[in-house]
């Protein structure tokens, strides 16, 4: 057996209730994890409140990425992991809960100077972000990315991942200390779409040829400024809709006036072999910048809360009170007594709950 977080009737936050259920058991290619722990995503709140429901045979446990370490081997598991061994994983499910069986293409190793609270709040934030600048936009070098929401997980990974690639991130972001974030982070511009247009922060930044890339996952309220924010032939990549769904107005026209591509991603209803080639790619190409000296690369956390708090967690991200993840830590040791204080984690910007 094992404490989960469920949701019997979907709604708000007060709807999360811890309770013990069975403990899953590992089938072939999966690896058990023991779950040390997780992190909020928007898709979470979504879920809680019946929206967004999981892929049919995935776990209905709420929790899209864990870090822990390996407890049990499935059948046939064939990478080489081994009990106790430090991972992170990608999940379509099952993240709030003390153990979870994860298919053994979608685990990676906790890079060796991150505490397992640092490596939660990677899988979903960075794979993410690295699927939308690499698998969908192509980014290229020199480009000119502007990342919507760039205080928030995905925000913060796509800002370091554009410099990563040598492209040119700019965000938008509601408050001053959220854009400072994202500056601190290598974006070279930020705009407060409260106060000011974000379009005519783009057309000034760029000399008037605008964003070569956009990550959106704000959705119908941005269209508009979306479309005049976009350079000739850009690529404009939709990940979610926290500002709407429905568009009116001359979109197809303005956005046909200037070549665009309208291209849309979801990462959780992709197919396994997808999400094993979008892990290999990164595992490759970005995770290994985790561990060098300076670390390049460097989750941002905003705040930790224990398990039992998970409804304070939700309601904490719902505000929109944070500046990168929000982590939930199934034992308070591992982050107290992992957390290391020192030059890697100047970034980590925790501000512990308990």
């Amino acid at each position: 057996m094992m404490r989960a977080v469920c949701v019997d009737v979907p709604g708000g936050p007060e709807n999360l209730l811890l309770r013990t259920v069975s403990r899953p058991q590992p089938k072939g290619g999966e690896v058990l994890i023991k779950v040390h722990a997780t992190a909020l995503n928007r898709a979470d709140l979504l879920q809680r409140r019946g929206l967004y429901p999981p892929p049919p045979g995935e776990s209905d446990i709420i929790g899209l990425e864990v870090a822990g370490t390996v407890d049990t081997l499935g059948p046939g598991v064939k990478g080489g992991w081994r009990p106790d061994d430090r991972v992170m994983a990608l999940l379509s499910g099952g993240g709030y809960a003390e153990y979870v069986s994860v298919p053994e293409e979608l685990l990676m190793p906790v890079p060796p100077n991150l505490t397992l609270c640092q490596a939660a709040a990677i899988p979903e934030a960075w794979l993410t972000a690295f699927q939308l600048l690499v698998f969908i936009a192509q980014v290229k070098e020199g480009e000119v990315v502007l990342a919507h929401a760039g205080a928030s997980g995905v925000g913060t990974a796509a800002v370091q991942l554009v410099r990563l690639f040598g492209a040119v991130p700019v965000v938008t972001a509601g408050s001053p200390e959220k854009l400072k974030m994202a500056e601190a982070l290598g974006a070279a511009a930020g705009f407060n779409y409260k106060e000011e247009s974000f379009a005519q922060g783009v057309h000034d930044f760029t000399g008037g040829k605008g964003a070569n890339v956009i990550l959106d996952c704000i959705g119908g309220c941005n269209w508009e400024q979306n479309v005049s924010s976009l350079a000739t032939d850009g690529r404009w990549v939709l990940y979610g809709t926290m500002g709407g769904r429905a568009v009116e107005g001359d979109l197809l026209g303005k956005l046909l006036s200037k070549r665009g591509h309208l291209l849309c991603s979801l990462l959780r209803s992709r197919s396994l072999q997808y999400k094993a080639d979008l892990v290999k790619a990164f595992s490759h190409r970005v995770l290994p910048c985790f561990s060098e000296q300076p670390a390049s690369l460097k989750p941002v956390i905003d705040s930790t809360f224990n398990l039992e708090d998970i409804a304070e967690a939700h309601r904490h991200m719902e505000a929109n009170k944070n500046t990168g993840k929000i982590v939930i830590n199934d034992n308070p040791r591992t982050l107290f007594g992992l957390y290391d204080s020192g030059k890697n984690n100047d970034i980590y910007t925790s501000t512990a709950k308990s």
